[in-house]
């Protein structure tokens, strides 16, 4: 028997640092809504993480996940 699979979204968010905004950088998406079905929120959370950008890997503290279940 299968476990109960229920419907996730996630988006991937860069936030720019004091220094970062004031050269003019500004918030943006990384990554757009995305749907996922999983069991739970933290296997949502693993596969949203694994779809950051290489280019920010250096900069995590900045990027932000939201995750909505439905």
């Amino acid at each position: 028997m299968s476990k109960n699979v229920r419907l996730f979204q996630y988006v991937i968010i860069f936030t720019p640092s004091d220094k970062e905004e004031k050269d003019g950088v500004k918030a943006k998406v990384l990554v757009d809504v995305t749907n996922a079905l999983s069991q739970d929120e933290k296997s949502v959370a693993i596969l949203a993480a694994r779809q950051i950008p290489e280019e920010y890997l250096d900069k995590l503290d900045q990027v932000n996940i939201a995750i909505r279940p439905f």
